[in-house]
């Protein structure tokens, strides 16, 4: 009796030990982060910036997360790796933080504690011009706040062993590994604000340079595609998430009604000749997006 109570004991204590061990390095992990230097960008109050946040924030996804009145959403069983998934009440959140930790969460992926985040996809944000963080800084802070009851996040074991113990990168990573802009705007300026557009909305699903990802066991296409379609028709794709004879596209299904019926005629053009032009250039090798 007394060897196996000195047995449970022991393994109770290596239990604690590990449990413990996990933690210290999961956190270790997470507050491993880069700050950029400090956001000084002006934070605009004038309708015309407020409205283009608006814009902003539809168009890249953030309603889709946040709520429709940005009151937040508790993901419950529909993303289960952290444990419990929780994207804030933006406009209450925007209210309660400066313009630099605003910033930093949005572009860096990182959280008001100094901590990297884990849920909010920094990357598809890493390349938003200061003046458009700035708008969609103006616009969560004029949304109203709606009252919503959720739950706290929770980071689970199996997150904190991933980030401990490299299984899984923490959004600031993400952030940083962005390739930058590349097309010259005074030479090519409508694909340059093609380049720009598909590297804040389509980057968050196709890869963090647009030529398709493979990480999770549903991959997505590398977006040179779009050379092989006629205008008209990825527009259709493009506003309705639908393939030809109206099929579904999965997330793009999903995602699609809500964020890009509101670009403009331009935007499309834009975005067309930059994904277009794609075709003509090889995809990078050895990304870790496409393992």
């Amino acid at each position: 009796m007394r060897f196996a109570a000195l047995l449970v004991t022991c393994l109770l204590v290596s239990a604690i030990a590990a449990a413990c061990g996990i933690f210290a390095i999961s956190e270790m992990q997470l507050r491993d982060v880069r700050y950029d230097s400090p956001f000084d960008r002006p934070i605009p109050d004038d309708d015309a910036s407020i409205d283009h946040g608006r814009y902003i924030a539809r168009t890249r996804g953030c309603f889709g997360c946040h709520g429709q009145a940005l009151e937040g959403k508790d993901f419950g069983d529909q993303w289960d790796w952290p444990a419990r998934a929780v994207a804030p009440n933006l406009a209450k959140y925007a209210r309660e933080h400066d313009d630099v930790t605003l910033e930093a969460a949005i572009r860096q992926g990182i959280g008001a504690g100094g901590k990297a985040l884990v849920s909010m996809p920094s990357y598809n944000f890493a390349r938003l011009s200061d003046a458009d963080t700035a708008a969609l800084i103006a616009f969560l802070r004029a949304a109203p706040v709606v009252e919503a009851d959720l739950p706290s996040p929770k980071l689970g074991w199996r997150a904190r062993w991933d980030l401990g113990f490299g299984g899984e990168m923490h959004y600031e990573d993400w952030a940083d590994a962005v390739p930058p802009l590349r097309v010259d705007s005074d030479t090519e300026p409508a694909r340059a604000r093609g380049e720009y557009l598909g590297m804040t909305m389509c980057n968050e699903c196709h890869g963090l340079d647009l030529r398709g990802a493979n990480l999770y066991g549903a991959p997505t296409p590398d977006l040179a595609i779009v050379s092989a379609i006629r205008r008209d028709e990825f527009e259709r794709i493009v506003r309705t998430g639908r393939g030809l004879g109206e099929r579904h596209l999965g997330l793009m299904t999903l995602v699609a009604p809500d964020r890009f019926p509101h670009l403009t005629e331009t935007d499309v053009d834009d975005l067309y000749l930059h994904l277009s032009a794609l075709a003509r250039e090889p995809a990078p090798q050895d990304v870790f997006w496409r393992p």
